[in-house]
């Protein structure tokens, strides 16, 4: 009878050391996104405690980018990078993870961790840092600065990706501010805000006489942006049709008016902007992909507030410190209930809706301290149930229905706004309708509301 072979168990002394051997160190994660595994020096680097099994990893790997640095690093394959605070000091750990299936099944990922590099003065990294209007204490966002000073050194388009009211048009206005088109022109257009016939004379100008009501000729946001930058916001919302224009001048350099005939050079760096995946974008068949491929050639990240929490009590004592500039009230602290409420809000209209909320409890309390009841209305509201940590997961269900083509009234589309900080994508969600419908109805209801 043949000798019976031993087969290494996940436990055997064997397994981890020699798959660090092969890997360095690694955590294996199951399709739940939970540390199954952590090699020996994982554990040592994060920690035996933070690796448990079971762990969510975003628990356990805490990165840079938050949710969405873990979306980039799960499912796109992208490097990303981990802070490690050890000893007083900050390291940056390089993160790749390799997904496992078996057929169409998806087991898992190995998670490698890289190399560590210190960054200068860790001691210093908590110290605030102001850049181009731009605020921030989290060494994430004082990396995406540094990214920006590089980037606008360089002629490449920059696609800026982050949800309303985190900075897209700041960034922007950076990347201009400090390139050599400093001296030319800066122009903005907001491609959901308009129609389609409106906003392609509003890219591309007109001739007189293209349409009732073009009784001169325009020249349009390209010739005036020429040798400047052009800022592009919420570009995935730009129609299909003039998606293929903008991927012509792109191409070309020129631009044809609507009604015109002759290609008019034009000089001008591009900066877009979105608030939705791209990617998913062209998938689902509502982007072209040869133009997202143009206007991606440098893909910057903005965190959004929830995802930079020691920034927002910081952020407000700004904000109210401008307020009192030209107040008369003056606010010494806040009490510990309103920390708690602010520290603990969603944020989905981010700094925008932090300025807004500090505005309000400003002019609505009194005295030294700013209280729970100074806070708009929503802070004392039942929340709802957090949402899932998976970066796929379904749309929830309006939380404002009608039935099918019926109008919302207008005091209904000013409570979702309301509740939604200003942020109209999160407010049109709610009603259950696109944000361009959102904005047609608020203006036929005479208010535009926030963007």
């Amino acid at each position: 009878m043949p000798a019976s072979r031993a087969t290494p168990s996940a436990d055997s002394p064997l397994v981890l050391p020699a798959l660090e051997a092969l890997a360095g160190p690694v955590l294996l994660i199951d399709a739940q996104q939970r540390v199954t595994v952590a090699t020996p020096e994982a554990q040592a680097r994060l920690g035996s405690a933070a690796v448990r099994p079971g762990t969510p990893l975003a628990e356990a790997l805490p990165l840079t980018e938050g949710t969405r640095g873990l979306e980039a690093l799960l499912f796109q394959g992208r490097q990303v990078e981990a802070p490690l605070h050890t000893g007083g000091r900050v390291h940056v750990m390089q993160v790749r993870a390799l997904a496992l299936s078996q057929g169409a099944r998806r087991l898992g990922w190995v998670v490698l961790l890289g190399a560590e590099t210190e960054t200068e003065g860790s001691e210093e990294n908590d110290a605030e840092e102001t850049f181009h209007g731009m605020w921030t204490r989290d060494a994430g966002m004082k990396r995406l600065f540094r990214i920006v000073e590089k980037v606008a050194r360089t002629e490449s388009s920059v696609l800026v990706r982050g949800e309303s009211g985190t900075g897209k048009e700041l960034v922007a206005n950076a990347l201009h501010a400090i390139s050599e088109r400093r001296k030319g022109p800066f122009r903005a257009i907001n491609c959901a805000a308009l129609p389609p016939s409106l906003l392609e004379s509003e890219l591309f100008g007109h001739v007189r006489g293209a349409f009732t009501g073009a009784v001169r000729d325009s020249p349009g946001h390209f010739r005036l942006a020429d040798k400047g930058t052009l800022f592009l916001d919420e570009v995935g919302d730009m129609p299909l049709e003039l998606q293929g224009k903008l991927l012509r001048v792109l191409e070309t350099h020129t631009v044809i008016p609507v009604g015109g005939r002759a290609p008019v050079p034009v000089n001008v760096r591009i900066v877009a902007a979105t608030h939705r995946p791209l990617r998913r974008e062209v998938e689902a068949g509502r982007f072209r992909a040869d133009l997202m491929y143009r206007l991606r050639v440098v893909p910057l990240f903005l965190p959004s507030l929830r995802e930079r929490r020691g920034d927002i009590l910081p952020l407000a004592r700004r904000f109210l410190d401008e307020l009192e500039q030209s107040g008369t009230r003056r606010v010494e602290r806040f009490s510990p209930g309103a920390r708690r409420l602010l520290e603990s809000h969603g944020w989905p209209g981010n700094v925008r809706e932090l300025r807004n909320v500090m505005e309000y409890a400003y002019v609505i309390g009194e005295g030294p301290v700013l209280h729970e009841a100074d806070l708009p209305p929503e802070f004392s509201e039942p929340r709802p149930p957090p949402a899932p940590s998976e970066p796929a997961r379904r749309t929830p269900p309006p939380e404002f229905p009608s039935s099918a083509g019926e109008d919302h009234d207008p005091a209904t589309l000013r409570a979702a706004l309301a509740r939604a900080g200003g942020n109209r994508t999160e407010a049109a969600r709610m009603l259950g309708i696109s944000r361009v419908t959102l904005w047609r109805r608020l203006r036929a209801a005479g208010n535009t509301g926030k963007r």
